[in-house]
């Protein structure tokens, strides 16, 4: 197991969020999990062995936040990704690659094992990865964008290969987590019912995301390729 933990003795953790990779094996996770955390991007990178995750810490209204991005490491080669893997997650990043339709056909498959083992309210942003390679495209960002709204997902193209949209994807899902515990943490304390302190909700399990909130054209956030957002 891998982290760059290095650098975060020092500072005072708020919260910690777990975040997993999930989708086909060479869609791209472990570039992304490398762009966000270290920037950096391998061409010739190899399929990861064993369960790897990495951290970045940042800070979000004021508060300090570890993401501690967790990837599948080539477990989804053999459909052996397992119970013990999304537990305790309270966001996962569903990437498809844009070029391969396959792909982004077995996403309904990932999210309904996603479903299956993560709390049903996760927070998931549908990934359509290797932007860049446009020319190439083979799934219409319409088709992405319509099972993200059925879905009640947020969506996002993106490019490890020259970090188009990698940080808004990442960023986008744990300032939504930390929107939803700070908020619940906020009315559990003005009921004095809030037992056994942030911890407890950090573990997936009383996370709710209504889904007008996600899928709303006026509220939510799509993102475009190529957006700036």
């Amino acid at each position: 197991m891998s982290s760059n933990m290095y650098g975060d003795f020092n500072q005072k953790i708020d919260y910690v969020f777990k975040v997993v990779l999930i989708g086909d094996s060479a869609v791209g996770k472990s570039q992304l999990l490398a762009r966000f955390s270290r920037n950096e991007f391998s061409l010739d990178s190899k399929a990861t062995i064993g369960v790897e995750f990495q951290t970045r810490t940042l800070v979000i209204d004021h508060k300090t936040v570890k993401a501690q991005i967790w990837d599948t490491a080539g477990q989804e080669r053999y459909r052996a990704v397992t119970s013990a893997y999304y537990r305790g997650a309270v966001g996962a990043m569903l990437v498809y690659d844009m070029t391969k339709r396959q792909t982004f056909d077995h996403v309904a498959r990932w999210l309904e094992e996603l479903r299956g083992h993560a709390d049903k309210n996760i927070v998931v942003m549908l990934v359509g990865n290797k932007c860049d390679l446009g020319s190439l495209r083979a799934v219409p960002e319409e088709d992405a964008r319509e099972f993200a709204q059925r879905e009640g997902l947020f969506f996002l193209e993106t490019s490890a290969l020259d970090s188009t949209n990698v940080e808004p994807a990442f960023l986008t899902v744990l300032t939504e987590i930390y929107r939803i515990v700070a908020r619940k943490a906020l009315v559990a304390n003005d009921e004095h019912a809030f037992a056994g302190g942030e911890s407890s909700l950090l573990k997936g399990t009383n996370i709710v995301v209504p889904g007008q909130e996600v899928v709303d054209g006026g509220g939510a956030k799509r993102f475009s390729c190529c957006s700036s957002t």
